[in-house]
């Protein structure tokens, strides 16, 4: 049974950072990209990152270009998303999401992804 458990959300004030982790089990992490989405209250879950299975290649949504940083760690099969210069509008819960396809890079859409975590909160205060 794949497991995506989030960790690290909570309340910043703007201009703060947050570092969001992925713990992942019963699959085979090395092998698989992963990625992260957000979702804010009365919108649609939308893209924030991806990486694919060796780390060498991300994608990022133009909202947080520069400001947020995908990476992982196979050895201990977990994603993390550092989160630079928050915002108020980065006010969100937050998903990360396994791809089993490792390779791919451009692919951003919930469809892409085949497992998801249950969300962490992310609250940024102005």
């Amino acid at each position: 049974q794949v497991q995506l458990v989030e960790s690290g959300g909570g309340l910043v004030q703007a201009g703060g950072s947050l570092r969001l982790s992925c713990a992942a089990s019963g699959l085979t992490f090395s092998t698989h990209a992963m990625g992260w989405f957000r979702q804010a209250p009365g919108n649609e879950r939308a893209f924030v990152a991806r990486i694919t299975w060796s780390g060498g290649n991300t994608y990022y949504a133009d909202s947080v270009k520069g400001r947020f940083a995908i990476s992982r760690d196979n050895a201990k099969s977990t994603v993390y998303l550092q989160m630079n210069s928050l915002k108020p509008e980065d006010t969100a819960v937050y998903y990360c999401a396994a791809d089993r396809r490792g390779s791919r890079v451009y692919f951003a859409t919930e469809s892409d992804f085949d497992y998801w975590g249950q969300g962490t909160q992310v609250t940024v205060s102005s």
